[in-house]
């Protein structure tokens, strides 16, 4: 078995769709890497995944917006094509197993974190910051 396993930054909300009674979400994953070439000049690589992820807790799908950071990790996929110019090129695909929301949401309020498996085990308790500071841990999760 291979596993991919991907940190990045959703680059468009998710969708949604029902296909032959099952769900899945799509979204894609960008990963930023930042290096210096051969003659020392700073440079930005960042590498996209689309991902596909069949489940029956499309609850998570809300979360998945724009600019979330996740940590995803699932079998991968390779497709070579020929672009518009005429060029080879690739797209790297994942089918999710599990996923987990790492970063804030667009409205800046933060997004619960938790684990999302296919098997539904893993899923850790979200801890919220009332008002006052304090935190408290929550058993209800929304996916």
């Amino acid at each position: 078995m291979i596993k991919l396993q991907i940190i990045g930054n959703l680059g468009k909300d998710c969708i949604v769709k029902e296909i032959n009674g099952k769900h899945v979400i799509n979204f894609s994953v960008a990963h930023s890497e930042k290096f210096k070439d051969a003659q020392g000049n700073p440079k930005e690589r960042t590498t996209w995944v689309e991902c596909a992820y069949w489940t029956d807790r499309t609850a998570i799908a809300p979360y998945l917006m724009k600019g979330t950071t996740v940590y995803a990790e699932g079998s991968p996929e390779a497709d070579a094509y020929t672009n518009k110019e005429g060029q080879a090129a690739a797209t790297l695909r994942m089918r999710v197993q599990n996923i987990q929301l790492l970063g804030s949401n667009r409205d800046g309020q933060g997004s619960n974190s938790g684990n999302v498996t296919n098997a539904g085990m893993g899923v850790a308790p979200v801890v919220k910051t009332t008002p006052a500071g304090a935190t408290e841990a929550v058993d209800d999760l929304p996916f």
